[in-house]
C-alpha cells in the first residue's frame, strides 16, 4: 500500500479551476427554537421557533463547496415554478455560484426542513414530488454547451430523478476529455460506466457488491466492480476508518489494481449532514486545478474531517483545508 501524500496547491490555481456541477438540487430550511415542555395533545417536545435559517442543499451545496474552496461552480439541475425554486435562485447568486436552471410547472422543488430544538434536529420533513417525465432532457443542450468551458464535471445523484441521461452525459464529456466525478445512489453502477471516480460511503457499496469480511475480500469486488463500468476509480469513504481509493495502481506492480487509504481525521463529530458533499466537491476541484486523485484524496479526507465539526448542511474554506 502506497503511502498517501499531499499538496498543497496556490489560490490563484484554484481561482482558474471551473467545476460543472449536475443533479438534483434541494433547499434546506432550519427552524430553530426552545423546547420547554411536552405536548399535552401527544407524547412530543413542542418547539417554539425563533429563528429561521435557510441554505443550499444536495447538488447546490455541492456546487457551494465547489465556490467555498475558491474555484468556479456553475450548478445545471432543474427546478420546479414555485417559491422554494425563487430562494435557490436567490441564494445562489448571493454565494456567486453561477446557475444554469431549467423550469419544470410539474415539478416540486425539493425542501428538506430540519426543526431543531437544544441542540439536535429533533425531526426531518421532505417535501418533493416524484417526477413521472425525464426533467433534465432538455437540459443536454445546455450541458453540451457547458462542457467546452470547464474542467471537470461532477454528477450529485441523489436517486430524485433527475439523472435519468447520465449515461450520455459521462459519455460527451469522456469524449471532451473531462474527469467525470459520480457521488452514486442506488444499485446499478452500470449508469456510471466510463466515470473517473465514483465515492460511494459503506452502505451504498455494500448494496452493490455485498457485505465484505476482509479486506481482502473488499479489494477484490472493488476492483472487479470497478473494471465491470470501466471506472478508473472508486473511492470508498469510511467513516472512522477514513478513505480507500481503488485505481489501476500507478506503477503498484499489482496485477489487480492499486490501493491507497487514509486514515480519518481525529475530531469531535458534530454533524455528517453534507459531509460526502464536500468529499467530492473538494476532489472535483483538486482535479479540475491540475491534481491527480491520489493527492487530492488526503486533502478530500481533510475537508470531510473539518465539515462533520459544523452544523448542518456546510463547507470549508481555502484557508480551513490548507490551515
Amino acid at each position: 500500500m502506497n503511502k498517501p501524500r499531499s499538496k498543497t496547491i496556490t489560490r490563484e490555481r484554484l481561482a482558474q479551476a471551473r467545476v460543472l456541477v449536475v443533479g438534483d438540487a434541494m433547499l434546506d430550511r432550519y427552524w430553530f427554537g426552545a423546547v420547554d415542555r411536552i405536548s399535552p395533545e401527544a407524547p412530543v417536545p413542542v418547539v417554539r421557533v425563533n429563528r429561521e435559517e435557510e441554505r443550499l442543499g444536495g447538488a447546490a451545496n455541492v456546487a457551494l463547496n465547489v465556490k467555498t474552496l475558491g474555484a468556479q461552480a456553475t450548478l445545471l439541475t432543474v427546478v420546479g415554478d414555485d417559491e422554494p425554486a425563487a430562494k435557490l435562485r436567490k441564494l445562489l447568486a448571493q454565494h456567486g455560484v453561477a446557475a444554469l436552471l431549467g423550469s419544470d410547472p410539474q415539478l416540486y422543488t425539493i425542501v428538506k426542513l430540519r426543526v431543531i430544538g437544544r441542540s439536535q434536529q429533533l425531526i426531518r420533513v421532505d417535501f418533493e414530488s416524484q417526477p413521472d417525465h425525464e426533467v433534465l432532457a432538455a437540459m443536454l443542450g445546455d450541458y453540451e454547451a457547458a462542457l467546452p468551458s470547464h474542467d471537470a464535471v461532477l454528477f450529485s445523484d441523489y436517486g430524485k430523478g433527475g439523472l435519468e441521461h447520465i449515461p450520455r452525459m459521462i459519455e460527451l464529456a469522456r469524449r471532451a476529455g473531462k474527469p467525470v466525478l459520480v457521488d452514486p445512489k442506488g444499485s446499478d453502477y452500470s449508469r456510471y460506466a466510463g466515470a473517473t471516480v465514483i465515492t460511494p460511503n459503506r452502505a451504498e457499496l455494500a448494496q452493490v457488491i455485498g457485505a465484505w469480511g476482509s479486506e481482502r475480500q473488499l479489494h477484490e469486488r472493488a476492483h472487479v466492480l470497478r473494471k465491470q463500468h470501466s471506472l478508473a476509480a472508486l473511492l470508498l469513504t469510511r467513516s472512522e476508518e477514513g478513505m480507500s481509493l481503488f485505481d489501476d495502481g500507478d506503477g503498484d506492480g499489482n496485477d489487480s489494481g492499486g490501493h491507497v487509504q487514509v486514515p480519518a481525521q481525529a475530531r469531535e463529530v458534530f454533524d455528517v449532514t453534507g459531509a460526502g458533499d464536500t468529499v467530492i466537491a473538494t476532489l472535483a476541484t483538486l482535479l479540475a486545478a491540475g491534481l491527480s486523485l491520489r493527492d487530492a484524496m488526503p486533502l478530500a479526507n481533510r475537508a470531510g474531517g473539518i465539515v462533520v465539526g459544523k452544523f448542518g448542511t456546510a463547507s470549508v474554506s481555502y484557508d480551513e483545508l490548507f490551515a
